[in-house]
């Protein structure tokens, strides 16, 4: 069965048989992602983590249809129904629309009308109905009338072999994969407000009257409409024109132009208002729903792996404030390795301003601990709070980051900050986790549920599970990308490490503090519960610095050692002098090194590694800083031009930071001077970026942005109007916020 999968796999994504066949072994024998698109690229032809991970989920799926197969099989089996051509079909079933079609007539189910029919004795009625040969219906049935099993009158029998035709209809494998087919490509998306809720549920006023092709829906809409549903403010049906689709049943069914076809087409349009039409748009809201699903769990998976992946700032000694007004500034101090040193309370913003106290307090906690980076929540008080650390002299630059807080609390009061701090305060240990998310945010925000981070749309609206594993794919594949310090790693980025279970990471931190830093990569393996076959997916990920191995701080993998040293050797150096010559590796004749394991795509890695050992991935730290006097949203004024910082995107856009407490939306129609499809092709989450404002509703706490270069010139005309002047048609001006940015914004916020 595995090969048959492999072949259907290497036809859908368009790889090579030997690929997908790689893969499934690699997965079969306990191999990682990470470690089979890193370490094993000779067996799988050089696919990357995505490809990987698409034929890792399809065989998952496929295992399920199997499961499901064996289980229909037994049924039938059961049944006595199970002949070799109704097996075969099963067997050659490829999807499960299709198996569950196979089955249907056969399924067990409740009692239906067609059945009670048939116990009423109407199935030779309603054959001879549906040859549709010329013949008196109402004659015919009155030879099927019986008092004692119901059939009272001829009507009776022509009713209940109407309800017998109907249920053909319904189970006719040809026809459901017809109309699946027209239901998936022009079925409308149609929603209506639930009857007595316009004023209650007036925040999905957008959606009272609203029509699309659920071909094109957005995501978003589509889980806002099934969200307003669930809250019972609105109603929706999924269904195409019901004359194309009654036409559609007729010239499959209607074979003559008699009395008996009458019946038929009576039964027909019965069997598509009672059955199919029921059954066909439940299959396509389910459709839809994965479809929209898996959108916006790809659109939180970018974010995600944007955010993670955002510069760190390094090892650095820094100070981290967490803004508070009533309740103070909350200060700590940490090392370069993120040890809390120092806290400390202080209250230079309203009502307070106790600025001098504040300064000094300030000033004595950076010389002490030799601060070299002051990071300041973005929450209230934190544009504030910027202004005031500026305003101090230290007598040496010490540069002012503002830092994002999502999530913050969410750590804070975790069991993950209570182990680590179980002396300290939630306040305290926000302001910690401020301080590290500038050092490393992927080490930091780790510990944190990926769904509090604050980049998700409608996370709580998507499958759980399917999120879930989306996400920690993420995590997974940045946590090893990057690579981690076996000696100062926590728990928590230790247990995504390729290979690393949750108990196996603990047993890594238990080792450490029980017999100091591990000297060598080889040394992991006295760790309890590491095996030879977890040694060889997780050693490559990890790194230890200055260690007795140079190449145990690199990403190359310990089973390449050998070809290391034999390199080293021919070039008459030390590995370590290989390692710090820049440029030596361009004279080595990476042919001479080929082995049956090891080949050019692993050379060349090993090659590119020794260059820049242990190298992240990560871009370079850059300092931003918002504008000076911008600090809230009366300070705003439309055409002002802003340097920001991308917090989120979505289908529609994208919100940018612009140190006014509220984000901007920069709609997907002002993201650039040409169109554009998906946000994802020009912004990400944490991207620095220059935008205008294009308009400010201060009551409703909106802000429309743009990254047009001439944001407020009139749209080009399209089509035949391309030309004519101003007053042309086609030529509108924009008038923000729009109607669009507005439901846009509104959108959103249904989906926090």
């Amino acid at each position: 069965m595995i090969e048959k999968h492999c072949q259907l796999i290497t036809a859908e994504l368009q790889l090579t048989k030997k690929q997908v066949q790689a893969v499934a072994d690699l997965i079969a024998e306990g191999s990682t992602v990470p470690f089979i698109a890193r370490y094993r690229k000779e067996a799988t032809g050089q696919l990357d983590e995505v490809q990987i991970i698409a034929i890792r989920d399809r065989l998952e799926q496929l295992h399920e249809l199997d499961k499901r197969r064996e289980a229909i099989l037994k049924s039938l089996q059961e049944q006595g129904k199970l002949s070799d051509e109704l097996e075969g079909k099963v067997r050659d079933a490829e999807t499960l629309a299709r198996l569950e079609d196979i089955y249907l007539p056969y399924r067990p189910k409740r009692r239906t009308r067609g059945m009670i029919a048939r116990e009423k004795g109407l199935e030779p009625l309603a054959a001879m109905l549906f040859a549709q040969g010329d013949m008196d219906p109402a004659e015919a049935a009155a030879s099927f009338i019986d008092e004692e099993k119901g059939v009272e009158t001829a009507d009776d029998a022509l009713s209940g072999a109407r309800d017998i035709i109907a249920e053909w209809i319904n189970e006719d494998e040809a026809v459901r994969a017809q109309l699946r087919q027209l239901f998936s490509r022009k079925a409308v998306l149609r929603s209506r407000v639930a009857r007595g809720k316009d004023e209650e549920g007036i925040k999905y006023r957008d959606y009272y009257d609203w029509e699309e092709p659920i071909a094109t829906a957005p995501s978003h809409r589509v889980l806002a409409i099934r969200r307003g549903t669930a809250e019972g403010f609105l109603t929706f049906h999924i269904l195409p024109d019901e004359a194309i689709t009654l036409s559609i049943l007729e010239r499959r069914f209607i074979t003559a132009d008699n009395a008996a076809a009458g019946q038929v087409s009576l039964a027909l349009k019965d069997s598509y208002k009672r059955l199919l039409s029921l059954a066909m748009e439940t299959e396509v809201r389910l459709q839809s729903k994965k479809r929209a699903e898996e959108e916006a769990i790809g659109v939180f998976a970018e974010n995600l792996r944007n955010l993670l992946l955002a510069p760190p700032l390094g090892q650095k000694r820094v100070m981290a404030v967490d803004p508070g007004l009533r309740t103070g500034c909350k200060v700590v101090c940490l090392d370069a390795q993120g040890k809390l040193l120092a806290t400390e309370t202080i209250f230079p913003l309203e009502p307070f301003k106790k600025t001098t106290d504040s300064s000094r307090a300030i000033n004595g906690l950076a010389q002490r601990h030799a601060v070299e980076a002051i990071a300041v929540g973005n929450g209230t008080g934190g544009r504030e709070a910027e202004a005031f650390l500026k305003t101090i002299d230290f007598g040496r630059p010490i540069p002012v980051v503002m830092v994002s807080e999502s999530g913050a609390s969410v750590y804070s009061a975790s069991k993950t900050a209570r182990d680590e701090f179980p002396d300290q305060d939630v306040t305290v240990r926000g302001s910690v986790s401020i301080g590290r998310r500038l050092m490393d945010p992927l080490a930091e925000l780790v510990k944190i549920d990926a769904k509090s981070i604050g980049v998700g749309q409608y996370q709580h609206d998507v499958d759980q599970g399917m999120l879930k594993s989306s996400l920690d794919d993420v995590v997974i594949s940045c946590v090893n990308a990057v690579g981690v310090d076996v000696n100062t790693a926590s728990r928590q980025l230790l247990r995504y490490v390729s290979g690393l279970s949750e108990r196996l990471a603990d047993n890594v931190v238990i080792y450490r503090n029980e017999h100091g830093a591990f000297e060598s990569r080889r040394t992991l393996l006295d760790v309890s519960g590491m095996g030879p076959k977890t040694f060889e997916q997780s050693a490559g990920f990890l790194r230890i610095y200055d260690g007795t191995n140079p190449l145990d701080a690199s990403a190359v993998h310990p089973e390449s050692y050998p070809v290391v040293e034999s390199m080293a050797r021919d070039c008459g150096v030390t590995v370590t002098d290989l390692m710090s010559h820049n440029g030596m590796g361009d004279t080595i004749r990476l042919e001479d090194y080929v082995t049956e394991s090891i080949g050019m795509p692993t050379l060349e890695d090993i090659i590119a590694e020794l260059a820049k050992p242990g190298r992240d991935p990560r871009s370079e730290f850059e300092l931003f800083t918002f504008t000076d006097g911008i600090n809230d949203m009366a300070d705003l004024e439309v055409g002002m031009t802003l340097p920001g910082v991308v917090t989120n995107v979505a289908a529609f856009g994208a919100f940018v930071d612009i140190g006014v407490h509220q984000d901007g939306l920069v709609h997907i129609s002002h993201l650039a001077d040409r169109y554009v499809r998906n946000p994802h092709d020009v912004v990400k989450v944490q991207q620095k970026v220059t935008v205008t404002v294009i308009a400010i509703d201060v009551d409703r706490k909106r802000i429309s942005l743009s990254l047009k270069k001439r944001p407020f010139d009139p749209p080009k005309p399209k089509g035949p109007d391309r030309g004519k002047g101003k007053g042309s048609p086609s030529m509108t001006t924009p008038k923000p916020p729009s109607t669009q940015i507005a439901r846009a914004l509104s959108q959103w916020r249904k989906g926090q």
